[in-house]
């Protein structure tokens, strides 16, 4: 046990306990505590706590706080959409229902600031309010941010906020400048703390060790595109009734390792699909997969061709496509009616001979998707904002990826990041061969 842990005035066992349920986090948990201190002394006013999604933020910051039974207000920034409501849960966790009912409907700062000065006590020990998912704070009001990380000057109370992002302090710091916080990283973990981690997860049916060689065979195919350990888990328990299908059949044993990873790899490989799309659930993921032997059409098809889009949508999905594929010369050749006959190998360079499949999407900008769009739908569109607001959801379904930096906001250049397969079959519910308008099958 460390040193740090032990003079932090808390029990020996409680702090065992923790360290055990928070594995490959003894060091974050470590400074943790040495930051917080003794539990009556002044903490430091405001913590910023950062690291990517699923490293452990608010699972360590929670836990410790639950298991020591230090008083606080856990605020989710997700749900509290308004400063009144933020103020609300401060003020019910630290004073009770009470308090939070002379909370006025619409509430400044100063009326926040001045209730809980009226409501504190003079207990010592240091409150703290945890904000998970602090960077949705930046679209409240300009001055909450400041006042918040300031808090124990104003309220002259032992309260610390700790602030639980997912952005750096560079992104988050507001232009008109605030009190700094102390910055605190929580880093990804590491190949083998995830085996460490996940083969926790093992099944009651089967060995520790059979549970730890799939979790390295998982990690081996999904590890170079997916750290997310709450994804990973997902992932693993998705996949884990298929790597033990030869041995429920009695054809291989538990020390056939070779065997079962050839059973599974093609398994995995279409698996890779679905990695954060979150499409299925594990039974349906095993009911999708008998349906795919019975069924007549290929097996390339991805889970992607369940997914239903607005009509548009699909449109300017398979615009986005063949801007992808299409070299830029060749829309004239395509969506122009009139556009004379052009033989294929005259208008491009030598390097365009070759597949664009081969060589992958290319970016286009917003104005030659529109472009395509317009050409290949069936009605006359307005360019209104809900075509636009379909693109940007594209984006946020990863159907599209956006090229560059957030601030072009003048000219956004993007690619299509769905398969051939995928498109073929969001073509067909709309009836549109697009087949017919891809340069590499002319």
């Amino acid at each position: 046990m460390p040193l740090t842990l032990l003079s932090a005035g808390y029990p020996e066992d409680t702090m065992r306990s923790l360290t055990d349920r928070l594995p490959c986090r003894e060091t974050q948990v470590t400074s943790l505590l040495a930051l917080m201190g003794e539990p009556d002394q002044y903490s430091y006013p405001s913590i910023f706590i950062y690291g990517h999604r699923s490293t452990g933020k608010s699972h360590v910051v929670l836990s410790i706080m639950k298991d020591l039974e230090i008083p606080h207000a856990s605020v989710d920034c997700v749900e509290c959409v308004s400063p009144r409501l933020l103020f609300h849960q401060v003020l019910l966790a630290f004073f009770g229902p009470d308090a939070a009912a002379l909370l006025p409907r619409c509430p400044s700062l100063s009326d926040f600031v001045r209730l809980y000065k009226q409501m504190k006590d003079h207990a010592t020990q240091t409150r703290y309010i945890i904000l998970d998912k602090a960077e949705r704070m930046r679209d409240m009001d300009f001055s909450l941010l400041p006042v918040l990380l300031r808090l124990q000057e104003l309220v002259d109370d032992n309260v610390t906020v700790i602030l639980l992002s997912e952005i750096v302090w560079e992104k988050f710091r507001p232009n008109t400048g605030c009190f700094e916080p102390l910055l605190f990283h929580f880093p990804d973990y590491s190949k083998a703390e995830l085996v460490q981690i996940l083969s926790q997860d093992h099944h009651p049916s089967y060995t520790p060790e059979l549970y730890a060689s799939y979790i390295n065979i998982l990690l081996g195919v999904f590890f170079s595109v997916c750290r997310d350990l709450r994804e990973l888990r997902h992932l693993a328990a998705l996949n884990f009734p298929k790597f033990c299908e030869p041995l429920e059949k009695g054809e291989a044993t538990e020390s056939d390792i070779h065997k079962l990873w050839r059973n599974i790899e093609p398994h995995l490989q279409r698996a890779m699909q679905t990695v954060y799309l979150r499409e299925v659930s594990s039974i349906q993921w095993e009911q999708q997969q008998m349906d795919e032997k019975e069924a007549t059409t290929p097996r390339g098809l991805s889970a992607h061709a369940h997914i239903e889009l607005p009509y548009y949508s699909k449109f300017l999905l398979i615009a986005a496509y063949l801007a992808s594929y299409n070299p830029a010369r060749t829309d004239r050749r395509f969506f122009v009616k009139s556009h004379g006959k052009l033989k294929k190998t005259n208008f491009l360079k030598k390097h365009e001979k070759t597949s664009n499949h081969l060589l992958g999407p290319k970016p286009f900008p917003l104005d030659r998707l529109l472009a395509i769009f317009y050409s290949v739908v069936d009605s006359r569109v307005a360019p209104t904002a809900s075509i636009f607001s379909q693109i940007t959801s594209l984006v946020i379904l990863q159907l599209l990826t956006l090229v560059g930096h957030d601030d072009q906001l003048d000219s956004p250049k993007y690619k299509c990041a769905v398969s051939l397969d995928f498109i073929i079959a969001i073509s067909r519910t709309v009836s549109f061969d697009v087949v017919k308008y891809l340069y590499d099958f002319l």
